[in-house]
């Protein structure tokens, strides 16, 4: 069992693919995640993101984005050991933080895709292309 164990999920009122496209941006992934380094190791578009992740942390992240009633459920699962020997409190506080950081992601997609929509209507519908 990996130090490092983080799961969560949110539910985000837009398609799969528009929230596909908002983890494409690479510049996001420093802000969300200063302490890692990510390497792509599977770009998966309305599936999500698979990473190899260096860093203070050294094993494996993936966003997986699940269409779920009118929108997506955004799945985000960090697995790895800290890069260094860490004391116990120093490991706590490392896990919190990564897993703030998912949550910060997760909202930060959600209120970008969820803006101006009220509470239990439906998303706006996709532009065509």
């Amino acid at each position: 069992m990996h130090s490092v164990q983080i799961a969560d999920q949110t539910f985000v009122a837009a398609s799969p693919a528009s929230v596909g496209q908002g983890l494409e941006d690479q510049s996001r992934w420093l802000r969300w995640w200063p302490e890692l380094d990510l390497k792509v190791r599977e770009a998966r578009g309305e599936k999500g993101v698979r990473w190899l992740v260096s860093g203070q942390v050294q094993g494996t992240m993936e966003v997986w984005l699940k269409p779920e009633l009118d929108g997506t459920l955004l799945h985000f699962f960090l697995h790895g050991e800290p890069a260094a020997p860490l004391r116990p409190r120093e490991l706590r506080r490392l896990v919190r933080r990564l897993r703030l950081a998912g949550k910060a992601m997760s909202f930060e997609l959600k209120d970008r895709y969820e803006a101006g929509k009220p509470p239990g209507h439906a998303p706006a519908p996709e532009p065509t292309r």
